[in-house]
């Protein structure tokens, strides 16, 4: 099996899900509507699949993407589409970007909105995942430039010394994830120290 796919899995005709702040499905818009401007609040997902020693799956965004080009996120990020369950869009999504599927837990989900400039907005109810998979990594090289794996410490330091490096729905979610809902990491993630954030600007 080729290491690199590069077909386009990613369109702005594609069909999202508008919700409210209850996340009550309410309209569809297309992506690229979803993302102009301020944004509109629309259904996302977002995963972090560790190794079985415990280590993170980040990738790094390609360059050609519209919002947050070149900059390190979670293992998998994306929508479920009109009439599609998370547990389909989930596994479509992980399939398309990174090869492999693999068993995910609902962790929790929360609303964020952030801006990229002029180039649009990230306005989202977001579900957040967390799965263990040791399964060869085969990425879509129109979504990522690159991948690797990271320990949850390592990646503590990283954002905290330079992150401007990171997507802001990263640094959201694993800051929750490493204090409220670290018994919810792989067993043996230190938890972080009380009093301790990570740096999130």
């Amino acid at each position: 099996m080729a290491e690199h796919d590069d077909r386009v899995v990613s369109f702005d005709s594609e069909r999202l899900i508008l919700v409210d702040a209850a996340d009550r499905e309410i309209g569809h818009a297309n992506k690229a509507d979803a993302h102009a401007g301020k944004g509109i609040l629309h259904r996302a997902f977002s995963l972090f699949v560790f190794n079985s020693a415990g280590a993170l799956l980040l990738q790094q965004r390609a360059t050609g993407k519209p919002l947050w080009p070149g900059y390190w996120a979670n293992s998998c990020c994306s929508h479920p589409r009109g009439g599609e369950d998370m547990v389909a869009a989930t596994r479509r999504r992980l399939r398309e970007e990174l090869g492999f599927t693999c068993p995910l837990e609902f962790v929790y989900k929360f609303q964020y909105h952030a801006e990229y400039g002029d180039a649009g907005s990230e306005t989202e109810l977001c579900w957040v995942y967390v799965g263990t998979s040791d399964a060869p990594v085969h990425v879509n090289a129109t979504e990522i430039a690159a991948w690797r794996y990271v320990m949850p410490e390592a990646l503590d330091r990283e954002i905290a010394e330079t992150p401007e490096r990171f997507t802001p729905w990263l640094k959201l979610e694993w800051q929750r994830l490493r204090g409220e809902f670290a018994d919810r990491l792989p067993e043996g993630t230190p938890r972080l120290p009380e009093k301790h954030s990570l740096a999130t600007d």
